[in-house]
């Protein structure tokens, strides 16, 4: 995606990027998470719910985070030995809460499902900088 500053996913177990403030940057994570599990043997197991988690937090990111002009939002993935751990960091300090939702309702289910799917997650002051972290960690059984 241009304006994005990337180190090429790969087997390794861990990846990081830059990415804009930018609807079309939820995609593109989406990819990149899958490319970055492709080379992991419990990859599969762990995709799915991944990319939901993953589409969540950088959704919130890109529609909700109040931030100035030109701030980039951070992800890292990190592959553990019983876990797959996604962060995604932005420039807003404010603290996203899981609200109940209406029936009728067509959104406010994201930080719900994360809870379902995810082992844990949480959010954080960025260490040293503006804003916050959105983590989960999603555990997946080995193949």
């Amino acid at each position: 995606m241009p304006g994005t500053l990337e180190k090429p996913p790969g087997p390794a177990s861990e990846y990081s990027c830059w990415l804009p403030r930018h609807h079309q940057s939820v995609g593109f994570a989406r990819r990149q998470l899958r490319t970055f599990l492709a080379g992991h043997r419990r990859g599969e197991s762990l995709r799915d719910s991944g990319e939901l988690i993953l589409s969540e937090f950088l959704t919130n990111a890109v529609l909700h985070a109040k931030t100035p002009s030109g701030r980039l939002i951070y992800l890292q993935l990190e592959l553990l030995p019983a876990s797959l751990r996604i962060e995604v960091h932005d420039a807003d300090p404010r603290r996203p809460a899981v609200h109940p939702a209406p029936e009728d309702a067509e959104a406010g289910r994201g930080l719900w499902l994360v809870s379902q799917l995810a082992a844990s997650w949480g959010c954080h002051p960025r260490p040293g900088g503006i804003g916050k972290v959105m983590w989960a960690l999603l555990e997946g059984g080995a193949r």
